[in-house]
């Protein structure tokens, strides 16, 4: 994520999923191009729902909650 416009993207994608129960929380650094989110799902399925942006997915780490 490079500028405002793409981190609207993913925030509407977020708080989509985030309002279906799918999402617990999110947190977007966009000076630091990264998205932490907290969800029960795996980490292939956070990724195929942060796929839809048409953004870049990259896992860079895992922390159990």
């Amino acid at each position: 994520m490079t500028c405002e416009g793409c981190s609207g993207a993913v925030k509407r994608l977020l708080t989509r999923q985030q309002e279906k129960g799918v999402v617990s929380d999110y947190l977007i650094d966009l000076p630091g191009k990264t998205v932490t989110v907290t969800s029960a799902l795996t980490m292939n399925e956070v990724q195929d729902i942060l796929a839809k942006s048409g953004k870049a997915v990259k896992h860079l780490d895992t922390k159990p909650l």
